[in-house]
């Protein structure tokens, strides 16, 4: 009689970038923040969350040692994925290497998070998971009721209703993922985050789920500064 398989999630975070923008000598994600790298906090919120089995941290090969440091507290249980030169082709990186597993059923959703987003809450990846497991894929968001379309080259026009502003984890039943993003991978289409390579090459709906105000990203370096007092509170 043949074994049972365990059907789980993967989170995968993303720290290949190389954040110039926060000035700083070493990759952003791996800066200190309340007393842990930025990447450690991200890592440490997915590893919480229960329905989560599969970790995947993705990196540049110039920050292994960095990433060493991060994976200490999870001893075993974070895979490494050596990322590409965009964000698509980090995220297709770790994509292919759960994709024996995608195949078999074992990772039923992946969820895809910045690293650079170290206030992710348990809570929040959570619904997200539910929310990708019930409608096949789901994105946390902020009404963003100060946007506003442009009339004209210079003239602003008026509020764009329903927009929100995205954020991540974004998660996605884990086969139609893959397959979205092995079809770009082939057309050479580059999309502006997951959800935007989704909704060119796959039916499945993208659902979303609020989002939360503290969940930033650190771009620039007063992030670093709102972040730790964050952290700390």
């Amino acid at each position: 009689m043949s074994a049972v398989r365990e059907t789980t999630a993967a989170g995968v975070v993303l720290a290949s970038g190389a954040g110039t923008r926060v000035g700083a000598a070493l990759n952003k994600v791996y800066l200190p923040v309340a007393g842990r790298r930025v990447a450690a906090w991200s890592l440490a919120a997915f590893a919480a969350v229960p329905g989560i089995g599969v970790l995947v941290l993705v990196i540049r090969p110039q920050d292994r040692e960095l990433a060493g440091e991060v994976l200490a507290a999870h001893p075993g249980r974070v895979e490494i994925v050596p990322g590409g030169p965009t964000r698509q082709a980090s995220e297709l990186n770790a994509l292919r290497h759960l994709a024996p597993r995608i195949e078999d059923g074992t990772v039923d959703a992946v969820l895809l998070h910045d690293a650079a987003r170290p206030l992710v809450t348990p809570e929040l990846i959570g619904a997200v998971l539910d929310r990708t497991r019930e409608h096949g894929g789901a994105v946390p968001g902020l009404a963003a009721d100060d946007v506003v379309s442009m009339a004209g080259p210079d003239t602003v026009g008026a509020p764009l209703p329903g927009a929100i502003r995205v954020q991540t984890p974004q998660g996605f039943r884990a086969r139609p993922l893959l397959a979205a993003y092995e079809q770009a991978e082939a057309e050479a289409f580059l999309g502006t985050d997951t959800a935007s390579c989704m909704e060119r090459f796959s039916a499945l709906p993208v659902r979303w789920v609020p989002g939360s105000a503290e969940n930033l990203k650190i771009t620039y370096p007063h992030d670093l500064a709102v972040t730790e007092q964050l952290l700390r509170r």
